[in-house]
């Protein structure tokens, strides 16, 4: 089923939850975060021998050796994300996205435009986050 997305659509809580506008919404919104993290990785290759550690002197090599770390940590951080948008592309298509993974409560739309591989609400995940829990 193709859904036409106006090019001004925002959901609405009016809406009924995860209506098949808002699916695209978000679908098409996963996507492009998909593609951003993707763009992230293939400017950050894979670290591999670096001759810039072995050449130059001390300042040289410390210099180097703190941008392939910086390297690295971007590199993580873009597959964590990349790993996190599947899921969540996953939960779209097994009709469970929007809902949370502890309550099956929807997901507020707000939280979810801002944060779209979101998998719990506010409180569950404050819930999560307490000491003790």
């Amino acid at each position: 089923m193709t859904v036409t997305l106006p090019a001004d659509y925002k959901p609405s809580d009016a809406e009924e939850f995860m209506n098949p506008l808002q699916v695209e919404y978000f679908r098409r919104k996963l996507l492009q975060l998909r593609a951003d993290a993707e763009r992230e990785l293939a400017a950050n290759p894979a670290a591999g021998a670096d001759d810039a550690l072995r050449e130059g002197d001390q300042a040289d090599q410390a210099s180097a050796a703190v941008d392939r770390e910086f390297d690295i940590v971007n590199r993580e951080r873009a597959q964590a994300a990349l790993h996190k948008i599947d899921q969540a592309l996953a939960r779209i298509d097994n009709g469970s996205y929007g809902y949370c993974e502890d309550t099956g409560e929807p997901i507020k739309l707000r939280r979810l435009d801002a944060q779209p591989t979101a998998t719990l609400t506010t409180e569950a995940q404050a819930r999560r986050e307490r000491p003790g829990s």
